[in-house]
């Protein structure tokens, strides 16, 4: 090969080589470290001593054989469907909803991107306070309907706290579902509408039949991208029941935390965060299958 005929290679890879050094700087090395902790016995005296032994997979049967990382694992998974069930089904309710014009259509869609833009740690705060067992707005609100007497215990209540932080989460993700899917609906071709009215099709069989179909594409990525987001959310649960009540509410996030910062053995910490990388590259290598998938049936 020529010197002019690499040329344009080089320049591709010169290119892209500032990307690839972030990469490899910022989540490369990272993750490969988080690896290596997973099997040495790594404490706080290793910042001082540097030694950390190596102990195995000491530290992954020490993880999976606690009973509390079975529970967050089950816990992470019924606050990651609940949460994607909601955010989707009612941000594409609401999308639907304003991709019919009316008045004042844009200042109630920037009034309901404000959950969205609040940080996470205030959302919990506020509903942190709102969902009080006794001095809460909710509670206040059923009893002065008499659709509750003593205050349902939204936080308190071990059958009940998940429910609330899947709620609460809903309601914070449900603005980003919106905006997306309707920048999608907004895509569609208002002819394929047209003509299935012309052919008989009821608002419904349009839906089903034109509407999602066409943003298919879309679905996948806002569903791939709230799940990563999701399943390893920390500031939420530490900020609105710190894992409680009774254990309640531990996801994979609360675990990791508390075996790194509050246990200090951060071997095992390391090991729970292994685990949500891997959930979340299974996750992230369907993702590109089914883009794949769309962009050949696109061509």
């Amino acid at each position: 090969m020529s010197t002019l005929a690499r040329r344009p290679q080089l320049l591709r890879w010169l290119f892209v080589a500032p990307a690839l050094l972030y990469m490899a700087a910022f989540f490369g090395y990272p993750l490969l470290r988080n690896v290596l902790m997973s099997f040495q016995h790594y404490t706080p005296t290793t910042y001082f001593t540097g030694e950390a032994p190596f102990n195995g997979l000491a530290n992954w049967r020490a993880v999976f054989a606690d009973p509390l990382f079975t529970e967050a694992l089950w816990h992470t998974a019924l606050f990651t469907a609940g949460s994607l069930l909601g955010q989707f089904t009612i941000g594409l309710a609401l999308a639907v909803f304003f991709s019919r014009r009316f008045r004042l259509s844009g200042v109630v869609r920037a009034v309901l991107l404000l959950p969205w833009l609040v940080p996470m740690v205030v959302s919990a705060v506020v509903w942190r306070r709102i969902l009080d067992q006794e001095h809460g707005v909710l509670n206040t609100a059923l009893q002065a309907l008499g659709l509750s007497d003593g205050g349902v215990p939204w936080l308190s209540s071990p059958s009940v706290a998940l429910l609330s932080a899947v709620l609460v989460n809903i309601w914070i993700g449900i603005p980003f579902n919106m905006v997306i899917l309707y920048g999608g609906l907004q895509e569609i071709p208002r002819e394929l509408h047209e003509a299935a009215a012309l052919d008989g099709a009821s608002p419904w069989r349009a839906f089903r039949s034109v509407t999602l179909p066409m943003l298919r594409p879309v679905i996948t990525v806002v569903l791939v991208l709230g799940f990563m987001s999701t399943v390893k959310i920390l500031d939420l649960i530490l900020a609105l029941t710190a894992g409680g009540p009774a254990d309640a509410t531990q996801t994979l996030g609360t675990v990791t935390y508390q075996l790194s910062f509050l246990r200090l053995d951060f071997g095992q910490g390391a090991v729970v965060g292994n685990a949500l990388v891997l959930i979340s590259a299974v996750f992230a290598v369907l993702y590109l299958r089914a883009n794949r998938a769309d962009f050949g049936q696109g061509k």
